[in-house]
């Protein structure tokens, strides 16, 4: 199988490692350091991949100590995040400057997401159910189809490592916060060498805590001056089995049910019980290492029950059915993949919406190949859907290693975003004429690995254009319409080295997301921080551990009006853990030490100095 132009040895190890990774599901792909798939829906080396890439993995996970998957994002390259408070509240995740609707999440291959509301709960993913995270940032469209204009997340859930092995944990620490979580998890000698064999993972976590006063608009109806609690339980399980070096199968289903409460009223409730459920299988074909064949099914449900004072209100849930077929085809001095998604979205809810179900089918191919030292890959995809009609997009990546240790890259990319059934058919309020929104983006990257440090750089700009956005000129109260644009650039930048022994992470980014054209012309997109950075540092000292990060964001506007500024922030975390044998580990973390007051979104408190003290066993493999 084709490799793009990368050093033989690492040639050799992509060739090795394609052979066994599923390209959707990614079954094996926690396993393998620095492989990544979603990038292009095929097993590359994190330093093959023209798209920028970032990979948090489990052991960073535990190193950070930090205690929801909205935490570990903040201060990636291109995140700006937004909270309606403390622990479990509704975030909003921003990428690269685009929508918070603008960002596909996956959860081990399955397209997770409210088809009301759109966009993903990501605060109901509970960490300790995760092994690994890649993000990949820039339009993504022409691979997955709707939502991936600011790029595509991807959260592997927990893989077995090694022979049977339990895990175990248990965490306390501030506003009454307590978690635990058990699993079980093995995997036969050999497999991923192609011999017959197995692998199996089971994992349960509670998480709660007493939650902080999160409103703060005193003179609102709504405000209630008490702790906001947060729960989630959550059970993963996952098994799998390679019958031959030809042909292997897996599946997994995680369910998280959460219980959170708020400040509202009798229109909106005061508290929502949900549940995320993500289902999926896949079965793989390879007869030669130059042709691989997979076939995958999954489902995955956002299920939103509001209340106020113990009394029913509303239900919103998606249900949400998807199968892919792909081909992975060496050809020549390439590799071309041919595929084929179906999605079928159903929603029941207390509103009567006009319409219930939608069905989505799209066709893509792919070609990636090497020319000496410069790399292409190239992609076009055209979705058909039963609300819209069609969209064609498509995108370009090039990279050149011209020096040793140094490589260019530049792309071009189009994408879309399907309007929510809340835009189109929300009891007097929807527009069913609504079209997708859409995107054309281009970038220009550089990036090294040296001795002394990797790091990167990247430049762009993305046209969004028929935005959706509130017209008083339609019907009798006025409703959604294609009337808005938005011009976005930005830059990243990405450092990782070693000094005296410390393990130095520094990311920032910097924005400039503005509406284009309209009443709000040049005015800031709202609740995005034009500028964050994030430097981690991290040490070992025998069995114990110490480690910092220090975070910083800029102003930002709470409206599109830019009448309501929150003002730029810094929080200083820091860590430290002893390695108790070779199986136990306690950590303790101080997060916000200097107890920062600071909003992401207007009325909103964040939590202010907090601790958490927690204990691992975990066997070494």
């Amino acid at each position: 199988m084709f490799v793009p132009a990368v050093s033989p040895r690492r040639a050799m190890l992509a060739l090795a490692l394609s052979s066994i990774v599923a390209p959707v599901l990614a079954a094996d792909a926690t396993d393998l350091g620095q492989v990544v798939v979603t990038a292009s829906r095929t097993a590359q080396t994190q330093d093959q991949t023209l798209a920028p890439v970032s990979v948090i993995d489990r052991a960073e996970i535990e190193r950070r100590q930090v205690a929801s998957l909205p935490d570990l994002l903040r201060g990636e390259a291109g995140v700006s995040l937004a909270s309606n408070g403390g622990p479990g509240k509704a975030t909003s995740l921003f990428l690269r400057g685009t929508e918070s609707d603008h960002v596909l999440v996956l959860i081990d291959g399955v397209r997770v997401g409210s088809a009301t509301s759109g966009g993903a709960a990501l605060q109901d993913i509970p960490l300790e159910q995760v092994e690994r995270i890649e993000i990949v940032r820039g339009p993504f469209s022409s691979l997955y189809g709707s939502e991936a204009i600011g790029g595509v997340i991807q959260v592997f859930t927990r893989r077995p490592q090694g022979p049977f092995a339990p895990t175990f944990s248990a965490a306390a620490g501030s506003d009454n916060a307590r978690r635990y979580s058990a699993g079980v998890a093995g995997r036969s000698q050999g497999v991923d060498l192609g011999e017959h064999g197995g692998w199996y993972s089971v994992n349960a976590v509670h998480d709660e805590t007493d939650g902080i006063n999160a409103y703060l608009n005193t003179a609102s109806g709504s405000y209630d001056p008490d702790r906001d609690g947060y729960r989630n339980d959550s059970l993963s399980v996952q098994g799998g089995w390679r019958f031959n070096r030809q042909w292997d199968a897996d599946a997994q289903a995680l369910r998280a049910q959460s219980r959170n409460e708020y400040d509202g009223s009798a229109l909106g409730g005061n508290l929502s019980k949900g549940v995320q459920q993500v289902a999926g299988a896949r079965v793989r074909y390879a007869p030669s290492q130059t042709l691989k064949f997979t076939a995958s099914a999954g489902s995955s449900q956002d299920l939103s029950d509001a209340y106020y004072d113990g009394a029913y209100l509303s239900t919103f849930d998606t249900r949400r059915a998807l199968g892919s077929l792909q081909a992975d085809i060496g050809a020549g001095p390439g590799l071309l993949t041919v595929g084929f998604d179906w999605q079928r979205d159903r929603i029941a809810s207390s509103e009567a919406y006009a319409e219930d179900t939608r069905i989505n089918r799209g066709g893509f191919a792919q070609w990636q190949q090497g020319f000496g030292a410069q790399s292409l890959q190239a992609s076009v995809r055209r979705d058909d859907n039963s609300q819209f009609g069609g969209e064609t997009t498509g995108s370009v990546l090039w990279g050149w290693d011209f020096a040793q240790g140094l490589r260019l890259t530049a792309s071009y990319g189009t994408a879309f975003k399907a309007p929510t059934y809340n835009e189109l058919y929300y009891p007097d309020y929807g527009n069913p004429l609504l079209q997708p929104e859409s995107s054309r983006s281009v970038e220009l990257g550089l990036r090294g690995e040296h001795a002394w440090g990797d790091w990167s750089l990247n430049a762009f700009q993305t046209r969004v254009d028929d935005l959706i956005a509130y017209d008083a000129t339609l019907g009798p109260f006025g409703g959604p319409n294609n009337i808005d644009k938005a011009r976005i650039r930005g830059a990243e930048a990405g450092y990782d080295t070693t000094v005296a022994g410390w393990a130095l992470r520094a990311r920032l980014t910097w924005l400039d997301p503005r509406a284009d054209g309209g009443g709000n012309d040049g005015r800031w997109l709202p609740r995005r921080s034009r500028q964050s950075g994030r430097v981690d540092a991290d040490r070992r000292f025998g069995d114990f551990s110490v480690g910092a990060s220090v975070y910083a964001s800029g102003e930002r506007y709470d409206d599109l009006a830019n009448a309501n500024r929150l003002p730029g922030y810094g929080l200083l975390d820091l860590r430290v853990a002893y390695q108790v044998g070779s199986a136990w580990n306690v950590g303790l973390s101080a997060n916000n030490v200097f107890d920062r007051d600071y909003q992401t979104a207007r009325w909103y408190a964040q939590p202010g100095r907090n601790y958490l003290l927690t204990l691992r066993y975990h066997p070494q493999q």
